[in-house]
């Protein structure tokens, strides 16, 4: 098939890729425009499916909106029979939807209509959701509305957000070539709008670590918000980013470090840190962290 490809960060890489594999025409890559990036946050760096479509040899445009009249022209010229959408982080006016033969198929990282919008694999992680997955749907105006084409369902088990994603980004494009071989034959089921989540971007004030939440709510915040924007809390005046977390047996005041082994109090139960990340250092397993960082039992969080 001939194909438009419409997406930015690494989870729509695995389905780019997966397109090309599968000897579709990828006729031009949609993606967002450089940012400033790199060690001084000043050079202008490419998306990643920027980058693997330049090494695919894939013509690359990064319009900032598709709202005008030229852009919407150049995008039907290009006389595709699909548009594939990936994480693209841009609306898609009627006129785009409709160019493509058969219109735009998104790959939406939840069982929809569950977490509908920008942070579907954070949230079902953080609501202790035992099973996500894929959905490829196609799209129309509506946030995540459209009527749905294939499924595919994994395990959340005490996955992060940087784990759950990688495997749903190679899910998804698997799911998407399987979903254009069968295309013409698939019945498309419309959502029910009254089952429907909203899954809210993150923001960073949902961070800070409440420990007189429930052990196990505080470790699905922490694998929720790992590794990006990384849950967590402060030490001698700094913030330590806790990346991963295991809830344990213990009790104490909220906050409270109750041994040796970093084991914290929380408002039912306890957790232990099991990697960290201090400003401006790598991350680290606990045991490295705590050769330095000594950290006393008795001291209380807040």
């Amino acid at each position: 098939m001939r194909i438009i490809f419409m997406g930015t960060p690494d989870f729509a890489v695995p389905t780019l890729q997966a397109l090309v594999d599968a000897a579709h025409d990828v006729v031009c890559v949609y993606t967002q425009p450089p940012r400033p990036g790199g060690r001084r946050g000043r050079e202008l760096t490419p998306s990643p499916v920027q980058s693997r479509a330049e090494d695919l040899g894939i013509e690359v445009r990064h319009p900032t909106s598709l709202k005008s009249a030229e852009e919407q022209a150049h995008f039907a010229e290009l006389d595709a029979d699909v548009a594939v959408v990936a994480a693209y982080g841009l609306i898609l006016p009627k006129a785009v939807l409709d160019a493509p033969e058969h219109g735009c198929l998104n790959v939406h990282a939840s069982i929809l209509p569950k977490w509908r919008g920008a942070a579907p694999i954070h949230r079902a992680i953080m609501a202790g959701d035992p099973v996500t997955g894929v959905t490829i749907m196609q799209m129309e105006a509506g946030l995540d509305t459209g009527p749905m084409l294939a499924f595919a369902r994994t395990p959340v088990e005490d996955k992060t957000t940087g784990e759950l994603t990688e495997e749903l980004a190679e899910i998804g494009a698997q799911l998407m070539v399987g979903t254009l071989i069968d295309l013409a034959a698939l019945h498309p089921l419309e959502q029910d709008d009254d089952k429907a989540t909203y899954a809210a971007k993150i923001d960073k004030s949902e961070a800070r670590i409440h420990w007189s939440r429930p052990a196990e709510e505080v470790v699905r915040q922490i694998h929720g918000l790992s590794p990006f924007p990384g849950a967590w809390f402060e030490l001698d005046g700094d913030r330590v980013k806790v990346l991963r977390a295991e809830k344990v047996d213990g009790e104490g005041s909220p906050g409270e470090v109750l041994d040796a082994q970093l084991t914290i109090a929380c408002g039912e139960g306890a957790i232990r840190p099991l990697e960290l990340q201090r400003a401006g250092k790598p991350k680290m397993d606990l045991e490295t962290f705590l050769r330095g960082n000594k950290v006393a039992a008795g001291t209380i969080f807040d």
